[in-house]
């Protein structure tokens, strides 16, 4: 199975900062609404086996990307916020 860590980690941080916007809707129309956008800008880092998902796993965690994943979260969040769709 071929799956995208990034958009792993994207959610984990996604509900982890959510909260820290008081005025963002954060209904499932917004959620999805963020993380699509977060995920457009970052680049992929796709899997296809256990072994390939525990290298990446540890360059994922680090400092700089995780800051990276949070920094698009957070942009999508305040474009969100400007814009709802829901």
């Amino acid at each position: 199975m071929i799956r995208n860590l990034v958009e792993d980690h994207a959610r984990e941080l996604y509900g982890e900062i959510r909260d820290r916007f008081p005025d963002f809707c954060g209904c499932e129309t917004c959620a999805q609404d963020v993380l699509i956008y977060a995920l457009n800008r970052l680049p992929p880092r796709y899997v296809g086996g256990r072994e390939g998902a525990v290298v990446t796993e540890v360059n994922l965690d680090k400092d700089q990307n995780r800051a990276s994943i949070e920094v698009a979260l957070m942009e999508g969040i305040r474009k969100v916020t400007l814009a709802p769709r829901c």
